[in-house]
């Protein structure tokens, strides 16, 4: 379940990421957006798992575990994780932080810049999230959007 918690994490970050700086009224709630990524990412980590049959249960199980968990992070996120992770993203530089409310740790460094088929300059990040007294250690990348703010690749 811990898994779980810390890639919904990194889902919720990595959505947040595009919402940033933007018109809040018109994006999804973050519950919302953590259990639509939370979903996405659990059916990923249940894929993995099985063969056949066992593999379309562990999907669908993935799928709902991880919708509840991206659920109860992105209900528990505010703005000072994205605007945490905006500014390791525009520096280049490691950011730490320890999330006010639920007391969880991150670390995110910016480990290499490139650019996308689409021009936009881009960066691969990794996210040390300590969650639960769990340590885990997720990578990522966002490219640059035209107003500035990084935005996740999927």
């Amino acid at each position: 379940m811990m898994k779980i918690k810390i890639v919904g994490f990194f889902a919720i970050a990595s959505l947040s990421l595009a919402s940033f700086g933007g018109c809040q009224a018109t994006m999804p709630s973050k519950q919302a957006m953590g259990t639509v990524g939370g979903a996405g990412m659990g059916a990923i980590i249940g894929s993995r798992f099985g063969k056949g049959e066992g593999r379309v249960a562990a999907v669908a199980v993935g799928t709902l575990l991880g919708a509840v968990a991206g659920s109860a992070i992105g209900a528990s996120m505010d703005q000072s994780d994205t605007v945490k992770t905006q500014q390791a993203l525009n520096t280049g530089e490691p950011v730490a932080w320890t999330n006010p409310n639920s007391k969880d740790q991150y670390t995110v460094t910016p480990v290499g810049n490139f650019t996308n088929s689409k021009g936009q300059n881009c960066r691969n990040y990794t996210t040390v999230a300590v969650i639960d007294g769990n340590r885990e250690t997720l990578e990522g990348s966002a490219c640059q959007q035209p107003d500035g703010t990084w935005k996740a690749e999927n």
